[in-house]
C-alpha cells in the first residue's frame, strides 16, 4: 500500500536530507565524492531536485492539455 501523496511530499525531503547528513558524517571526501553515482551522497542531492522539476512539467503538460482542450 502507497502512502499518500502529501505524506511522500514530507517524506522524500526528509529521506533525502537524513541521506545527505549521513553521507556527510560518514564520508571523508564529501563534495568530492558526490560527483559519483554510486554514492549516497548522490542520490541524496539529486531527489529533492527532480521531484520539484518533475511536478513542475507535470502540471505545465496538464495546463496545456487543459488548454488545447478548452480552445
Amino acid at each position: 500500500m502507497l502512502p499518500s501523496l502529501p505524506t511522500l511530499t514530507v517524506l522524500v525531503p526528509l529521506l533525502s536530507l537524513a541521506g545527505l547528513f549521513y553521507s556527510a558524517s560518514i564520508d571523508e571526501t564529501f563534495p568530492q565524492g558526490c560527483t559519483s553515482t554510486n554514492s549516497l551522497c548522490f542520490y541524496s542531492l539529486l531527489l529533492p531536485v527532480t521531484i520539484p522539476v518533475y511536478v513542475f512539467f507535470h502540471l505545465w503538460t496538464w495546463m496545456g492539455i487543459k488548454l488545447f482542450r478548452h480552445n
